[in-house]
């Protein structure tokens, strides 16, 4: 039996299957001119001595995070509040997606292939906390809370992924360890 946790195994297989290579040059090919400008972007930084994508995350997740604990926890006039949040969050999302694009430009193997799912898994989240601002905006509250929900479900995946190529695979390091 592997010394591995669950979460590395998963993360370990992520970097080895064939279909997240696919994964990955789907996204090379889709997002192709996006992913050449944010390599040259002031996205792409090491003013931190790190990687931007890291801190922007937590901008763009605490804003969704707190959406729905609003929605769990809150009051009905919560909802106003639910929905500022999540349109927060949908446009602190892109600054972290151009600089979480200008970091994945550059890596190859194994750390192109869970950025890849990664990537995947986050632009999946994005549509549906999309979906979910829409449903709120049209007077749909369920579905929207529904959809933000699901949206929080994905990006949790998606962001152990993300945590795992920075924290333990050190992709978001600017200066040598």
């Amino acid at each position: 039996m592997s010394d591995l946790s669950v979460p590395l195994r998963v993360a370990r297989a992520i970097g080895e299957s064939p279909l997240s290579e696919r994964v990955a040059a789907a996204q090379d090919l889709v997002y192709g001119p996006v992913l050449r400008w944010a390599q040259r972007s002031a996205f792409h930084t090491d003013v931190l001595g790190h990687s931007i994508h890291p801190p922007l995350t937590d901008l763009t997740l605490g804003c969704w995070i707190s959406a729905a604990i609003l929605d769990v926890a809150g009051k009905p006039q919560d909802r106003h509040g639910a929905t500022l949040l999540v349109a927060a969050g949908l446009a602190a999302a892109v600054p972290t997606a151009f600089a979480g694009a200008s970091d994945w430009a550059g890596m190859t193997g194994t750390d192109r292939r869970i950025g890849a799912v990664h990537g995947l898994g986050t632009d999946a989240a994005v549509f549906l906390l999309l979906g979910s601002l829409i449903a709120r905006t049209r007077g749909r509250h369920s579905l929207g809370v529904q959809l933000g929900l699901a949206g929080n479900a994905v990006m949790a995946g998606t962001g152990f992924l993300g945590g795992h190529l920075a924290l333990n695979r050190g992709t978001a390091r600017r200066t040598p360890a």
